[in-house]
């Protein structure tokens, strides 16, 4: 099988999975190696195909009449997963989790988290103690870009949020807009 039919099929399986499909999976389907398939990736990029890497694979971003919203939050580290859960149960898409660290500047990392089983996985890799919560920086604060099917979903759950004591009024020192990161 030649490069381009194998791009095409890897394609074809991000477009019919709706989930991470694994760089190894990917490599043992098409019996190569996974640096075959990084490269695979990064040319069906370079066309201009939104695939995002996440900890559990690669992920087709679907981004057609989707609403987008920031949302400032704050709360303890035994509240992310109630946090997490109550975004992904109203229809929301936590696609990343950034800081505004007054040295460093903006710090982002990229989530995808879509189910209560992507939650699930999300806090399993917190607790395996080999990363921190980017909030630990900002005593609490951060933010995440949160994607839905439309503006009136992304007002419930800020008005879920906020009835929980989750978000985080702006300071003036914060930059206005923090927007998904730039293409």
């Amino acid at each position: 099988m030649n490069g381009e039919i194998r791009r095409s099929e890897i394609l074809q399986k991000l477009q019919n999975s709706g989930r991470a499909i694994s760089g190894s999976a990917l490599a043992k389907t098409f019996g190569v190696s996974r640096q075959v398939i990084v490269q695979d990736i990064a040319l069906l990029r370079a066309q201009g195909i939104h695939i995002t890497p996440t900890n559990r694979g690669y992920l087709l971003e679907r981004s057609t009449g989707r609403a987008t919203r920031v949302f400032k939050v704050i709360h303890t580290e035994e509240e992310v997963e109630d946090e997490l859960t109550r975004i992904v149960d109203l229809g929301g898409t936590i696609k990343d989790v950034f800081i505004y660290h007054r040295v460093y500047g903006v710090v982002r990392g990229e989530l995808n988290i879509r189910s209560r089983l992507d939650v699930s996985h999300y806090m399993a890799e917190m607790h395996g103690g080999k990363s921190r919560l980017l909030s630990r920086s900002t005593s609490g604060y951060h933010y995440h870009t949160v994607i839905a099917d439309s503006e009136e979903i992304l007002d419930v759950i800020q008005e879920e949020l906020h009835q929980n004591n989750y978000l985080a009024p702006l300071q003036p020192e914060e930059p206005v807009h923090f927007g998904p990161p730039e293409e």
